[in-house]
């Protein structure tokens, strides 16, 4: 591994593979690092081809570093900027549902309280006569 290359520079490298997970980019002769798919640019990457070529010259960030795997993590998308997002529509208020009113019915003056369906039963019966 390359002494000069630091978790958070920004370096100029060739890309030397493309696989469906990534692209694999030469920053010296000695060490080459991954860019993976989801690091290409901003936004979903379907087909990284449709982005990267072998031969490409790419800025990369470097994201992490892993001396005992030999791996480098490199980042296209780090090195760009975002891209504006579209101010969404401002959503008109909507007028807050309104609940249908249940059947009214009439309620007599019952004493409050615990009753026993033996009381009640002869106060529904009276209620369906009516």
């Amino acid at each position: 591994m390359s002494e000069k290359i630091e978790v958070g520079s920004v370096v100029t490298g060739k890309v030397t593979g493309i696989q469906p997970y990534g692209a694999f980019v030469a920053i010296d002769e000695n060490t080459q690092g991954l860019v993976h798919i989801s690091e290409v640019t901003h936004g979903f990457v379907k087909d990284i081809n449709e982005h990267l070529k072998v031969g490409d010259e790419v800025t990369v960030k470097v994201l992490s570093i892993d001396e005992a795997a030999g791996k480098i993590g490199l980042s296209i998308r780090a090195t760009q900027e975002a891209p504006a997002q579209p101010e969404a529509p401002k959503a008109k208020k909507a007028a807050p549902r309104r609940r249908q009113a249940a059947a009214a019915f009439k309620q007599e003056e019952a004493p409050q309280g615990f009753n026993t369906l033996k009381d009640k039963l002869q106060e529904w019966i009276e209620q369906s006569q009516r």
